[in-house]
């Protein structure tokens, strides 16, 4: 397709204004929280499961407004909200995820996180053997001469995570602990980068709406040649949306019947990351506070981190990812990635279904 014009909206923002701005920040107010642990009580009572867990199980009349404004600045507003206040210390680890799905559960539908079948991932540093246990290409290296992981080993790494966004509507993260140092969040717009995109280098900015091969190796499939394309941006009757995670196009340059990168494709996705940072600012999460972004209209990445575990402060976050009742139609040769493309379907996740869901 052409690209005429840029987008304008509230989600084509820049990191300066965002930062300065509040409209992206929520509270959770003390009668918010008794109603989830009334919630929570109610489910526990039933034993009920947290991974089975609908919305009719864990009822929240009383945040009807406040999930509506999350809702509505996700889909409309700026893409992103960060929900702050819930006290983590308070809950041990099984009513935190019954507490965090539930919650989840009124706001989205939570889909599969990866082949084995997870609703919700504990992301934290799994160790130095993260790709021998989620994934890597051995007869390819990373530029510390490593062999390549997969985007699923590198999340449960302590090192720093380009800007990608993830097979969901809106992915959420519940900061748990924090890390001794680093482990930041870095968000940008992804409109914002392609409307720049289309300012500096149009031509450039016209190769991402073309089809991209990517690998499914990782999160959906144990080698790299199970492949598909799928442009990286894209319009719908007026809605822009983007899918972008380098790592999924290396891994896709490692498999011999893929095409590989021309120069003008090389440095569209060289102008795309520099622009990204360019446009981008820095979340800091502290325990409690859990961050909603829209991946169709925004990329984030992290900075790498270190533990210190003697101190207590070891990163973990725990991560849903949903697919929206509000959410955008999105184009036709989506269907790829996302199965259903029609507006407000449940859609997103790795569509294998395994028999366990824990």
């Amino acid at each position: 397709m052409a690209l005429v014009a840029p987008v304008e909206g509230p989600c084509a923002w820049r990191g300066q204004d965002i930062a300065n701005s509040d409209r992206w920040i929520c509270a959770l107010q003390p009668r918010h929280i008794g109603e989830l642990e009334a919630a929570l009580a109610m489910v526990e009572n039933r034993g009920i499961d947290w991974n089975e867990i609908t919305a009719t199980d864990f009822p929240l009349p009383g945040l009807t407004d406040l999930i509506g404004q999350i809702r509505n600045e996700l889909e409309n507003g700026c893409g992103l909200i960060k929900l702050r206040g819930l006290p983590v210390r308070r809950y041990h680890e099984d009513q935190l995820r019954t507490l965090y799905f539930g919650l989840g559960s009124n706001i989205g539908t939570p889909v599969y996180q990866n082949r084995r079948g997870e609703l919700l991932r504990c992301i934290r540093d799994e160790g130095a053997d993260v790709g021998k246990q989620y994934g890597q290409i051995e007869d390819a290296q990373m530029a510390d001469g490593n062999p390549f992981l997969s985007s699923y080993a590198r999340t449960l790494s302590n090192g720093a995570l380009r800007f990608h966004t993830d097979r969901t509507d809106v992915v959420a993260l519940l900061c748990v602990n924090q890390a001794a140092r680093g482990g930041v969040s870095t968000i940008c717009s992804s409109v914002a980068v392609m409307n720049e995109m289309f300012r500096r280098r149009p031509d450039l900015a016209q190769l991402l709406f073309e089809p991209w091969y990517r690998s499914r190796h990782g999160e959906e499939a144990e080698l790299a040649d199970d492949v598909y394309a799928l442009p990286i941006f894209g319009l719908c009757e007026g809605h822009f949306t983007s899918h972008f995670s380098l790592t999924y196009i290396e891994a896709a340059q490692t498999v011999e019947a893929v095409p590989k990168l021309t120069d003008a494709q090389q440095e569209a996705l060289d102008l795309l990351l520099a622009i990204a940072q360019e446009l981008a600012f820095e979340m800091v999460l502290e325990p409690g506070d859990i961050q909603f972004l829209n991946s169709h209209v925004t990329y984030h990445g992290r900075t790498p981190f270190e533990d210190d575990k003697g101190a207590g402060r070891e990163r973990l976050l725990m991560r849903l990812w949903l697919a929206m009742p509000n959410s955008r139609p999105l184009p036709r040769d989506h269907e790829v990635l996302w199965s259903n493309v029609e507006a407000g379907a449940v859609r997103g996740g790795i569509g294998q279904i395994p028999a366990d869901r824990t």
